[in-house]
């Protein structure tokens, strides 16, 4: 029992990092945080002891991320041809590129923003992200695919038009 409560804790900095890269404002990415170390605490006799723990809290991270998101029931932000973009001109500093890049993050669709930040920030493989949402490894590729293209448009300062036909 120890060793898992001493894996919990070890996993908090990459909870905190995930968690503010995925929902931006600091003190909500605290309460993401708490609330996912205290569910995973309440359920800790759960986990299989030869889990990786890191993965089984970013899946309860990613449970009470959707439900708050479904709450609080925002339209998302669509980047079309009409959309403007911002894009900083002359000699830009490291603070606004990563400026720049956060609100960029921020246009994305929530489900291709945390496929991006788990691959990218938490370097989970297809697999572990596949697992952990519960999402097929083709969902998880063509989303990250979605992701990339997105946020390389906004950033270059060009509209995004998505060769992707949505299939229903």
């Amino acid at each position: 029992m120890q060793d898992a409560i001493t894996q919990l804790t070890d996993c908090l900095p990459r909870l905190r990092r995930y968690a503010r890269a995925l929902v931006g404002e600091r003190s909500s990415a605290d309460d993401l945080v708490q609330d996912t170390m205290e569910r995973g605490w309440t359920r800790l006799s759960s986990w299989q002891s030869n889990s990786d723990m890191r993965a089984w809290l970013f899946g309860i991270m990613h449970n009470l991320y959707i439900d708050q998101f479904r709450k609080k029931s925002l339209p998302t932000e669509t980047i079309d041809e009409n959309t403007p973009t911002q894009s900083v001109e002359g000699s830009q500093t490291i603070g606004l590129e990563i400026r720049d890049m956060e609100a960029a993050l921020r246009l994305l669709p929530p489900d291709q923003r945390e496929i991006l930040l788990l691959v990218g920030l938490e370097e989970m493989t297809y697999d572990e992200i596949a697992s952990n949402l519960r999402i097929p490894v083709g969902t998880v590729m063509s989303r990250l695919y979605r992701a990339r293209e997105r946020l390389r448009a906004v950033m270059e300062g060009r509209n995004f038009a998505s060769s992707l036909k949505v299939v229903k």
